[in-house]
């Protein structure tokens, strides 16, 4: 998808893009933290049918749907391309070594290899989590690695 980003003088970035099924779309970002979802009548791209404005938790809250479900199909697709890579969720128990612990304290990828690259909270993925991202019970960690790798991140949060 080609975006064509223009700069709003006092207002912010506007990224303007066209969908595949030929609808025109814009994305407003203020300089205020504000962003507007703007779209185009399909006859006059000048001409705004709907605009939809997020603040900025708002913002970052449709960010992160939207980026949830490109998490999965990447790795997914990495699935598919690397023989021998496995992904792994491991559920975090209450008791377990970890709850309230912190990522960086498993040092897993050191242990094993294998990396965990998100946790499912709540029905949110969040992506990349740092080193000093705490586990809850009800946490599923995602781990991608061999099959040895990731069995002991699993063996690691369920034992320590």
């Amino acid at each position: 998808m080609d975006v064509e980003r223009t700069a709003l003088p006092g207002i912010g970035l506007r990224h303007e893009f066209q969908t595949a099924r030929g609808q025109h779309a814009a994305v407003v970002s203020h300089v205020s933290g504000r962003r507007d979802i703007v779209i185009y009548h399909p006859d006059d791209p000048d001409t705004a049918v709907a605009t939809l404005s997020l603040n900025t938790d708002e913002a970052n809250g449709v960010a992160e749907l939207l980026g949830t479900s490109r998490i999965v199909e990447r790795l997914a697709d990495l699935r598919r391309q690397v023989v021998g890579l496995l992904t792994v969720q491991v559920p975090v128990i209450a008791g377990s070594p970890f709850d309230g612990r912190t990522l960086g304290d498993t040092q897993a990828r050191t242990r094993t290899g294998a990396s965990i690259v998100a946790v499912i909270r709540g029905g949110e993925i969040l992506a990349s989590p740092r080193p000093d991202f705490v586990f809850h019970p009800g946490d599923l960690a995602v781990a991608v690695g061999t099959a040895e790798g990731t069995a002991a991140v699993t063996d690691i949060l369920n034992n320590g």
